[in-house]
């Protein structure tokens, strides 16, 4: 079980920021023929994006190449349960990766295409953002 998480940190807790726009960089298809694009502004976890590379790889009988196009290395803090107001920012829970619309997420090549549409449209119910199918 491969979580993705950064080995090293700058900064141990974060702000949470805000994410308004549209992402200006990671917006076109670079590696692969086909791609899954971000429609929406979420926070995507290690875990959903694990999720969902997992059900890509499925698709993939005997060839293919994913990339993923994201690296969840925003710290994600909680407080435990039942714990009063106080006491400081919570220990880091999980890493995110903040998500905006237009941004590339996932690539594929070496696939044809109905399957390479497939398996993005089984990948995007992984997500918490919705997505877009797009070709080279």
């Amino acid at each position: 079980m491969s979580i993705l998480m950064p080995k090293k940190v700058k900064h141990r807790k974060w702000h949470k920021g805000r994410s308004r726009g549209f992402d200006n960089r990671g917006t076109t298809i670079a590696f692969g023929s086909y791609a899954l694009m971000s429609m929406g502004t979420r926070w995507v976890t290690a875990r959903q994006l694990e999720a969902a590379r997992r059900a890509i790889i499925r698709y993939f009988k005997k060839g293919g190449k994913l990339w993923v196009r994201v690296f969840p290395d925003k710290p994600v803090t909680k407080k435990g349960t039942e714990v009063p107001m106080g006491g400081g920012k919570g220990g880091v829970d999980h890493y995110a990766f903040p998500v905006r619309p237009g941004r590339i997420i996932f690539e594929i090549d070496g696939i044809k295409e109905e399957i390479a549409k497939e398996a993005f449209e089984k990948a995007s119910d992984k997500l918490p953002v919705k997505t877009r199918f797009i070709k080279r």
